[in-house]
């Protein structure tokens, strides 16, 4: 299985190809295509990212040790940011989790192209997944 920092490495390199921020903001919304997103029924209010402008729903399921996330949202663009870094989180040890240091969003470039909203929102994203990540942790 690739670590957290071969799957950054695999997302810069592919991100890296594009010169254009339309084309990348473009893939990001593709990258949020692929996820199959939740069931109407599992989209509660207690698994809302607080903070988000948009409506971000997040769970997560312990499995041999490991922690794999699940999300989903109401807009393009935040759906995709989610499914990035699920791309990159999700399948790992809660320890694994909370020591990545998720160093692509700035070397794509995507926390500067962000709006200061969607970059709150990542954020955000961010600190709901590690708390997840630290209450596995405690508990193992």
């Amino acid at each position: 299985m690739e670590t957290i920092e071969e799957k950054e490495k695999a997302i810069e390199e592919e991100f890296l190809m594009f010169e254009d921020w339309t084309d990348r903001y473009q893939r990001i919304i593709e990258i949020g295509e692929e996820n199959p997103g939740l069931a109407q029924e599992l989209k509660t209010d207690d698994r809302l990212v607080p903070g988000c402008i948009s409506r971000v729903w997040l769970m997560s399921e312990y499995k041999n040790g490991k922690l794999y996330f699940y999300a989903d949202s109401d807009a393009a663009i935040t759906k995709g940011l989610i499914t990035l870094l699920l791309k990159v989180l999700s399948g790992h040890r809660p320890q694994e989790i909370l020591n990545a240091r998720l160093d692509f969003i700035d070397r794509i470039g995507l926390r500067t192209h962000l709006s200061p909203s969607r970059s709150n929102g990542l954020a955000n994203m961010i600190k709901k997944i590690k708390k997840e990540a630290e209450s596995y942790a405690q508990a193992a």
